[in-house]
């Protein structure tokens, strides 16, 4: 009876628009019966989580760009705002056959006030980047960017606008990418921003160690400047 009053109560909360995937979700699990709630995410949810998700063909880039902003800068721009200020000072057709470039992202990054900075870099280098950045991959013959969130010595972990959180072994992940990170430089930058702790894949038994705040030198090395820092 009891597991059976749990469950209409659920259907109730649901039926009536009170719930969704990432509400907190009833559970009878103390004594008597009595429920405790407990924050649920669906594994979308979870796929997404603290990125920009891409929402036409052509704007992976600018969703990238958006969640460094969203998440590395605290700034309240959306995927929209981000397309809209890169399409002013870009080739409007261009974009439209070929997306967003590097080139792009710069000429915005600027209008912000902001710097961008393009390191080429070896695929033994990359667990030495301490800060999120964005990186060019090839994905079964499309060019597209994505977030380079961090990296180990074995694994990769991205932030994919089409298709969330993914981790990829170094070598798999250094054949389609063209050896460059991209990063976004301004005052405002979080060192503990949520992209620096990235999901694990559901099926991991062990959590890799986060990583650290990183120190002053560390971030004058990829360009900041230690006005940004203050």
């Amino acid at each position: 009876m009891r597991y059976l009053m749990l469950s209409l109560l659920c259907l109730l909360l649901t039926s009536t628009g009170l719930s969704s995937a990432a509400d907190n979700k009833p559970f009878a699990a103390l004594p008597g019966g009595q429920l405790i709630f407990k924050p649920v995410q669906s594994v979308r949810e979870r796929r997404f989580h603290n990125l920009v998700e891409q929402k036409t063909d052509f704007s992976c880039g600018a969703a990238a760009v958006a969640t460094l902003l969203q998440q590395a800068y605290g700034r309240d721009v959306d995927e929209a705002e981000v397309i809209n200020g890169m399409l002013k000072l870009a080739d409007a057709e261009l974009v439209q056959q070929q997306g967003f470039s590097m080139l792009d992202m710069k000429h915005y990054a600027a209008s912000l006030g902001m710097r961008a900075r393009g390191y080429r870099l070896r695929a033994d280098q990359l667990h030495q980047v301490s800060i999120p950045t964005i990186v060019l991959m090839e994905i079964r013959g499309y060019k597209h960017f994505v977030v380079l969130q961090r990296a180990s010595r074995e694994h990769v972990y991205i932030g994919d606008p089409a298709l969330g959180h993914q981790r990829y072994s170094l070598d798999t992940f250094t054949k389609g990418w063209n050896g460059i990170v991209f990063a976004l430089i301004g005052q405002g930058y979080d060192r503990n921003n949520a992209l620096l702790s990235p999901p694990e894949p559901l099926t991991a038994r062990d959590r890799l160690n986060r990583f650290q705040p990183v120190e002053d030198a560390q971030l004058v090395e990829f360009g900041f400047l230690h006005s940004d820092l203050f």
